[in-house]
């Protein structure tokens, strides 16, 4: 299906989900028919389509995940932006073009760490730079254009992904992957050891609060946060209307999740357009925080950690560093039947009053009550 129920387990895989590729589909390819070729990482995906981030199994190399600085055309083509050399002076300009596939084909690309100087000129005089998927060295002069950014390569949830280049393409790929996994957890902490793009990666997913205008908060609760805006009218500075935010408070996400956004700001702060207002899930002071800083120990431990499998200290639940809440949703509904109507009751028969003890009078379970698997919520009797 090309219209699918959102993954909104944590910010990163609503923003991933968002930023999908498919290559099956109405007009596309189907699973038993696409061969190897189809699958495998072409050149031309360079800054269009991560070469690492794609499902295992069945769908491999099918599903694919638009690259950071991708964007389509109005035709659907997938572009990147790349500097452009200035042909008489040799020097990389700020200008940006987006080039489509084939129009890369006809420009010689240097790398995005290509040295420069202070003027914009390349410091070797031979580049590294590739013409049509070979990479080799060119003069300074046939060179067309640059990469802008060494991230420009790979998706988002793979930029996030510190050290990458040391890692093994197959278990990069296992990395990308599993971040979209990692459940809101009740204290979202932010890494130690980032990459830069956590920041931008949470204020784009959607799940925080972001300020509309520029403006100072005047009022903050935990469900509404409200800011004055500010505007400049000849160069004055001049209060306008009230900005109203309203933060969702432990709403269940489409995986059962919690949703929950906490604000940041606090009355009188001074905030800028695109600014955090709230933190949404996985999120600490506008960083995504998909899980925790804990100590590690890569060691062997009686064969207890064999393979995958992980020894952790009882601490990390006593101090709760690892508990998520997770909110399910239960209907039941009283239908007309041949012989009658259902009753949504308490009097059921056959069921000691243990089990009813905390149904209220109308037989539905009253709020506040702690259940375990089993328990009954709702006492419905159906006219036999």
């Amino acid at each position: 299906q090309l219209s699918q129920f959102m993954d909104q387990t944590n910010p990163l895989a609503e923003l991933t989900h968002k930023r999908r590729l498919s290559a099956l589909g109405p007009g596309g390819l189907t699973r038993e028919r696409a061969g190897f070729e189809v699958r495998d990482v072409h050149y031309s995906h360079y800054g269009r389509m991560c070469p690492i981030e794609t499902p295992e199994g069945p769908n491999i190399g099918l599903i694919n995940t638009l690259s950071t600085f991708a964007k389509v055309n109005k035709f659907g083509f997938i572009e990147t932006p790349y500097r452009r050399v200035d042909p008489e002076t040799n020097k990389v300009t700020d200008q940006i073009d987006y080039l489509t596939a084939d129009e890369e084909d006809n420009y010689v690309v240097a790398q995005a760490n290509s040295r420069l100087n202070e003027d914009g000129s390349f410091v070797e005089e031979e580049v590294v730079a590739r013409f049509r998927g070979e990479n080799t060295v060119y003069k300074q002069s046939s060179v067309d254009y640059m990469d802008v950014s060494p991230k420009q390569v790979v998706s988002v949830a793979t930029a996030c992904i510190p050290f990458l280049e040391n890692d093994d393409s197959n278990r990069a790929l296992m990395g990308a992957n599993m971040q979209r996994q990692a459940v809101p957890l009740l204290n979202p902490e932010a890494p130690f050891v980032g990459t830069g793009m956590e920041h931008l990666a949470a204020r784009d997913s959607g799940a925080a609060v972001i300020a509309k205008n520029d403006g100072i908060v005047e009022f903050v609760e935990a469900k509404e946060i409200r800011v004055r805006r500010i505007e400049n009218v000849e160069g004055n500075e001049v209060k306008g209307d009230l900005d109203t935010y309203r933060l969702q408070k432990f709403v269940r996400s489409n995986q059962g999740t919690s949703y929950n956004q906490r604000p940041i700001v606090k009355v009188g702060d001074r905030v800028s357009r695109r600014d955090i207002l709230a933190d949404g899930p996985s999120m600490e002071r506008g960083e995504m925080a998909l899980g925790r800083n804990v100590l590690v120990g890569f060691m062997t431990w009686d064969g207890f950690n064999y393979e995958d499998a992980i020894i952790m200290s009882e601490r990390l639940v006593k101090d709760d560093v690892y508990t998520s809440i997770h909110i399910e949703e239960y209907e039941s509904d009283s239908r007309d039947t041949k012989l009658g109507p259902e009753e949504i009751t308490r009097d059921i028969p056959n069921v000691g009053e243990d089990a009813l003890r905390n149904l209220d009078d109308r037989g539905i379970i009253r709020v506040g009550a702690e259940v375990k698997d089993g328990d009954i919520l709702v006492g419905k009797v159906t006219p036999k």
